[in-house]
């Protein structure tokens, strides 16, 4: 069983004590750093909403990471976690919803969900001998896969007794982080108090030794990747219960997240190291900075690269840990006496870092942001230049009206957005814009704006189950009616089709392919021979439509549900392109029209999204001065084709 073989050195006091002890505490030492920091750089920060924030937003990482602890313990690894959350959640809200189930009843389906799906990790690991990277990457695909299946790409909505999970008790403790902490203490007591988790030290420490020693290593492995997908499961139904709805595409890369927070935690890939608080600080440190970060309006994309700069320095700091001769973060607890002395560690440090932080308050008690010029826009993403164009207009007409815009990238995640509009509410913008990844999603956090008198507005999609002073936006639905008409006009009612669809789960996709449908009914001689998803994205477009065509060498036309896709469709097809097959695209994109102007795509479904982005903004420091506004106000599309795409300003 791993011991606490790498001891502090005798006799060293003064400055190399003090040197042994940030050691020892690194991650508890950078932690207070980033909490003082961000406490001087942003006077938002400190705020009892924001830090209450930072622990909702910690929360599903930190849950999962306890999970994840296990496996790395036992020197494993888990990367199917998100997708199993995700599975798990949209197991409860069909079978509650679609099936009718009890609820209490789904929950418990959900929870064995999570567990079936760990312990069949452990099986392929233990008894099929396939590494644990190989064997969890599979489940990653599968549970994914049939979270999809399940909810035929669209979000469920949660059963409203369990959505209560997503909520605050006494109106200020919100439950993710009760949840959080139970679970993590659960976790503290199963590493340190049972022997299930001293087996996971031994097996982390020397798998050969451990099983010479008696114990039974297969069995363990099964108990300690049921484990991790028991975590994943409540990670998954507190995550839906946040968002009003199980979204078949949440928890994407959180698995990474969960790795990387048990890693900064202390733990070693390599097995025998790692402890509950430890992961819970590395939970904290990545939502400080994801906090922090959208508060100094860092782009989304630097975020990335600190995080990943943490990460680096947390296992640097392992190393240098283990060549000063310091103690092994989390290693096997090994007598009361240094339990005692790391918590009277831990105190010391929230002594100081309350005493830093609050004469770190004295920095902006008097300051004043001109909040009424201050205004946040939520971008679903900006990883497509429809999306791109918007924050370009948003961000030209905020400097010709002298306003404050900070602009997020949701990455098309729902749960990332809903950090990022609590963000802005605890930071007291005066409006927030909000293109949202999912209508229904986005319905928990506006409401919290709408609490704290906040107008929000929205840009080219909706918030259902919330309110908001104003809609800007063009008529998905019709755009995709006038998609159809267009290409049913170009074909002579006559032809066989394919239809690239958009992300699954996402508003805009299923409005864009709702009009379509309903579109191409006018149209009865046309044929739908194949509809695949590819995501908005230009590569995935032109790999699903190089698929396609070796089954519908013969097809006539393609509806993408945007340009990007379509491009990629183009370029599939080649020298067919716009010559014997015709090819629909929506938004309007740059690229877009210059391929509709080339004749490569007969036609873009324009929206005219820089438009959209100054309107918003217009409209959104309207509603902060407390003007009325129109619930509805419309951005005309037009379909755009080679006779007219001159005359098209964009």
């Amino acid at each position: 069983m791993a011991t606490d073989t790498l001891k502090s050195k005798p006799g060293a006091g003064g400055a190399g004590g003090l040197r042994r002890i940030l050691l020892d505490n690194g991650a508890l030492t950078a932690l207070i750093v980033l909490v003082v920091a961000m406490s001087a750089l942003s006077g938002d920060f400190l705020t009892a909403d924001n830090l209450l924030n930072v622990g909702v937003q910690a929360a599903v990482t930190a849950i999962l990471a306890f999970g994840v602890t296990f496996v790395i313990v036992s020197a494993g690894i888990d990367l199917s976690v998100g997708s199993v959350a995700a599975l798990s959640a949209t197991v409860l809200a069909w079978m509650a919803t679609s099936e009718g189930v009890p609820v209490w009843i789904a929950v418990i389906l959900a929870v064995a969900t999570g567990l079936a799906c760990g312990f069949v990790n452990g099986v392929l690991i233990s008894y099929g001998k396939l590494p644990p990277f190989i064997a969890t990457l599979a489940m990653l695909s599968i549970a994914r896969g049939l979270s999809l299946v399940i909810s035929q790409g669209s979000p469920i909505a949660f059963p409203e007794s369990v959505s209560h999970l997503g909520d605050t008790l006494g109106g200020w403790l919100p439950v993710p982080v009760l949840v959080m902490v139970v679970l993590g203490l659960i976790t503290a007591l199963i590493l340190g108090r049972t022997y299930i988790g001293r087996s996971m030290y031994a097996i982390g420490g020397n798998e050969e030794a451990a099983r010479l020693s008696g114990l039974k290593v297969k069995k363990q492995k099964l108990a300690i990747y049921a484990l991790s997908g028991l975590f994943a499961a409540a990670a998954g139904i507190v995550l839906a219960s946040r968002l009003s709805s199980a979204q078949p595409q949440a928890a994407q890369g959180y698995e990474l997240d969960a790795i990387a927070a048990v890693v900064i935690g202390g733990a070693s890939l390599a097995g025998g190291v790692g402890k509950a608080s430890g992961t819970l600080i590395g939970a904290l440190i990545l939502a400080v900075l994801r906090n922090g970060l959208n508060l100094l309006s860092v782009s989304a994309f630097w975020q990335q690269v600190v995080i990943g700069v943490v990460i680096a320095l947390a296992v640097l700091l392992d190393t240098v840990r283990r060549k000063a001769g310091a103690t092994p973060a989390g290693a096997s607890p090994a007598g009361g006496g240094n339990r005692g002395k790391q918590a009277l560690t831990y105190l010391l440090a929230a002594v100081v870092a309350i005493a830093v932080v609050a004469s770190m308050s004295f920095l902006h008690k008097d300051s004043d942001p001109a909040a009424q010029r201050k205004v946040g826009l939520s971008l679903s993403t900006l990883n497509n230049p429809f999306f791109v164009q918007i924050r370009q207009g948003a961000e030209q007409e905020a400097k010709r009206l002298g306003v404050d815009l900070t602009v997020t990238d949701a990455q098309n995640d729902a749960s990332q957005q809903a950090n990022q509009l609590q963000n802005f509410t605890s930071s007291g913008l005066s409006t927030i814009v909000v293109n949202p990844v999912d209508s229904d999603a986005a319905g928990p956090s506006v409401r919290s704006a709408n609490q704290a008198d906040i107008p929000v507005v929205a840009v080219d999609r909706g918030v259902n189950k919330a309110e908001i002073d104003a809609l800007v936006a063009s008529d998905n639905v019709e755009g995709g009616r006038m998609a159809a008409r267009a290409l049913g006009e170009k074909l002579g009612g006559e032809g066989r089709i394919v239809i690239l669809q958009g992300q699954a789960g996402t508003s805009a996709s299923r409005e864009r392919g709702q009009g379509f449908a309903e579109g191409l009914k006018e149209f009865p001689g046309i044929e739908v021979v194949a509809k695949q998803p590819a995501d908005f994205d230009r590569t995935k477009g032109l790999d699903v439509m190089t698929n396609l065509l070796q089954a519908h060498p013969d097809v006539d036309g393609v509806f993408a549900e945007n340009d990007e896709m379509a491009l990629g469709a183009a370029k599939a097809l080649g020298s067919r392109a716009g010559e014997q097959v015709q090819v629909v695209g929506f938004d309007g994109t740059p690229d877009g029209l210059k391929a509709v102007e080339a004749g490569t795509l007969y036609a873009s479904v324009a929206q005219q999204p820089t438009e959209l982005g100054r309107i918003a903004v217009r409209n959104a420091l309207a509603a902060a001065e407390g003007k009325d506004l129109k619930d509805l106000v419309k951005v005309p599309v037009k379909v755009v084709t080679e006779e007219n795409v001159g005359s098209f300003g964009g």
